[in-house]
């Protein structure tokens, strides 16, 4: 009896250091990742108008890929970016990103493309009033930390520079949304209360004969509140209109021109600008689509999570430690009764 308890304990100890130690499982995000910041997407969000009337919205996208063209030297796309800033209260690096997305230029008789590859850029802010920014909107600065991750059908693996693609249930027929989730291989060192921008962008190699791909970044359920913004950026996570639940992060997200160009170190120079026409800068939602005829006059938030690896308390390093020790302790008790 003693032994059959002991062997237990050994087995039961040993599932948890597993747990605590593997890097390969089908979740998302990985074992031991946590939210640090978080803008649901708008699915099928029922909103109240100002009849009383009841309607579910399904929210929508907005173009965000970049194309390679045949005239253009190998490694080098343009096309349309999107943007959206944050900020958190934790200084630790992001490892995992989730976002929301569809195809966009797809019917019965176009199927959608997968997407292969997204550039990912997490990049400085902008801010209004900044003598070097001459727009009357915040927007992206320098390029902190840029990254391109690969379409994988297998699990995710820590610090892979892989995604996933899952279609997501109950979407707008039309227009499907799918879930993304990467680990990246070049983490971001964020910093807390600091205003950043993140750039998601599918990279595309057209074919002779077949449509390019449109992809499309999902927006932002403004209903929901995003209690881990960051409280000391100004204005911050912020109730737009008291009577309704309308929650919106910092400034806007953005639409612009970009290009992708590699360089002689083998990494990559990302140049962005802006028209001085619409659609581009500060984007709007669309009525219809994501609320009543009046959230046409409310610029938006896009739907993307982060995740990082908190840092351990001492107390929590000690157990870890203490458990380790008391394993190999076991390990070895058994060896020597086997």
């Amino acid at each position: 009896m003693r032994k059959t308890q002991k062997q237990i304990g050994f087995l039961a100890l040993s599932f948890i250091l597993c747990a605590l130690m593997t890097s390969a499982v089908w979740g998302d995000p990985l074992l031991g990742q946590v939210l640090k910041f978080q803008q649901q997407p708008m699915l099928a969000t029922k909103i109240t108008d100002t009849t009383g009337n009841t309607i579910t919205y399904p929210g929508h996208d907005e173009l965000s890929t970049a194309w390679h063209y045949p005239t253009d030297a190998p490694g080098v796309y343009r096309g349309t970016f999107m943007a959206d800033d944050f900020a958190d209260k934790v200084s630790t690096p992001v490892v995992h990103l989730s976002w929301w997305g569809s195809y966009m230029n797809v019917n019965a008789a176009t199927p959608p493309q997968q997407v292969q590859r997204f550039l990912i850029a997490f990049e400085s802010d902008v801010a209004v009033g900044d003598p070097a920014n001459p727009y009357t909107w915040s927007h992206p600065g320098s390029v902190l930390n840029s990254q391109i991750v690969t379409f994988t059908p297998n699990p995710l693996t820590a610090g892979s520079g892989q995604f996933t693609e899952k279609l997501v249930s109950s979407t707008n027929p039309a227009e499907p949304v799918y879930k993304y989730n990467a680990e990246l291989s070049l983490p971001f060192n964020q910093q807390k209360d600091t205003v950043y921008w993140l750039k998601i962008v599918a990279l595309d190699d057209p074919v002779q004969g077949v449509v390019p791909m449109q992809w499309g970044w999902h927006n932002r359920d403004y209903t929901l509140n995003n209690s881990l913004a960051s409280p000391a950026v100004s204005p911050g996570e912020q109730l737009l209109d008291p009577t309704l639940p309308l929650y919106h992060f910092q400034d806007d997200a953005v639409q612009g021109h970009i290009s992708i160009m590699p360089n002689a170190v083998g990494g990559m120079n990302i140049n962005q600008y802006y028209a001085n026409v619409p659609p581009e800068g500060p984007q709007k939602y669309v009525p219809g689509l994501d609320g009543p005829s009046f959230i046409g006059q409310y610029s938006k938030d896009l739907a993307f999570e982060l995740y990082t690896i908190p840092v351990p308390e001492p107390a929590t390093m000690t157990l870890l430690g203490i458990g380790g020790l008391i394993g190999l302790g076991l390990l070895r008790l058994r060896k020597r009764r086997g």
